[in-house]
């Protein structure tokens, strides 16, 4: 123990104002006098020169070595314990990564609503839309088709289907008429006043002879009261001094229509079968004079209905020739014209 501090008092000598640990001085000493000379024991208190020394000194060898691998696991313990926290750093920046990686997987098998509907509507749009046939009504029908003027044919065909269902067999051959019984018919060249010139050639004088009252020579049967004076205005060029009276219902009561025929003498009455079965009915026109009626067939109105198509008038159209036109037609004294 002499010789470790003679040469510690002559490192003292060397150094002055440090505090220097027994760790730094442990390598040299050793080297000098072994590893059985050091052992700490208790400490001692060296002073020289205003330099204080703490010196460990070891009885014991093995308690040098114990103090060493203490030193030595203290300096491998600073290093694991920085690669501990780099490791640390390491698994949260990966489960950092890895949920924004699961998020995006998500999101990019997540498709939003918007998007799918979109997607619906475009795969909607690429199929060929199946057209859906439009059913054709009776006025798409007639509009396509070639409309025909109408004959006897027709109206003989119209009175047997009526009255298939009301009369009998022997009273339906009764209501047929013959050929004779009609006018020429008009084949859609014809306005009103032309047609009427050639059906009735001696107008002039057949007017000239008809003085009675209540009663008409030519009766005109159309559809409506627009219609019948549209047609009051197309026999200008026809009747001449004629006189022509409007038989329909619409603004005129039946009572001013039956005291206008009494007044003067009407040659032509153009009106609507309903109002002119009823004047007949109730005596206010009379069938002694008639000579000649003439059905409105052939016109159409906006949805490309006849007179007779429409059921109403139709209706009327049948009492109309049940008041006596038939019966007058079958002693010929009444000619029916379709227009």
């Amino acid at each position: 123990m002499d010789k470790s501090l003679v040469v510690l008092f002559l490192l003292l000598q060397s150094v002055q104002g440090f505090t220097v640990r027994v760790g730094h001085l442990l390598k040299p000493l050793r080297h000098l006098f072994g590893r059985k000379l050091l052992g700490l024991h208790k400490m001692t208190e060296l002073r020289r020169n205003n330099v204080e020394l703490h010196l460990h000194l070891y009885t014991d060898p093995s308690e040098a070595e114990e103090e060493e691998e203490e030193e030595e696991t203290e300096a491998e313990k600073q290093p694991t314990e920085k690669s501990k926290a780099e490791k640390r750093k390491r698994v949260a920046e990966r489960n950092i990564k890895a949920k924004k990686k699961k998020d995006n997987e998500q999101k990019a098998c997540v498709v939003p609503p918007k998007k799918k509907e979109e997607e619906a509507e475009d795969e909607k749009s690429a199929k060929p839309k199946k057209k859906r046939k439009k059913k054709k009504t009776i006025t798409d029908v007639l509009a396509a088709a070639e409309l025909k003027p109408g004959g006897p044919a027709d109206l003989q065909d119209l009175v047997s289907q009526f009255f298939s269902d009301k009369r009998c067999v022997i009273e339906q051959e009764e209501l047929r008429l013959q050929n004779s019984c009609f006018l020429s018919s008009n084949d859609l060249t014809h306005s009103l006043s032309s047609y009427l010139k050639l059906v009735c050639p001696k107008w002039a004088k057949i007017q000239k002879q008809h003085s009675g009252k209540s009663s008409v020579i030519l009766l005109l049967v159309c559809s409506s009261a627009l219609r019948a004076i549209e047609l009051i205005k197309q026999l200008t060029a026809f009747k001449g001094e004629a006189k022509a009276v409007k038989l329909f219902a619409k603004h005129i009561k039946i009572e001013e229509q039956m005291k206008l025929l009494q007044k003067g003498v009407t040659h032509i009455g153009v009106g609507t079968p309903g109002r002119i079965s009823a004047l007949i009915e109730k005596e206010g026109l009379s069938l002694g004079a008639l000579k000649y009626v003439v059905l409105d067939w052939n016109w159409r109105d906006q949805k490309l209905r006849r007179m007779v198509d429409i059921p109403e008038i139709k209706l009327d159209f049948m009492k109309l020739l049940e008041s006596g036109i038939l019966a007058a037609c079958k002693e010929d004294k009444i000619k029916i014209g379709l227009f």
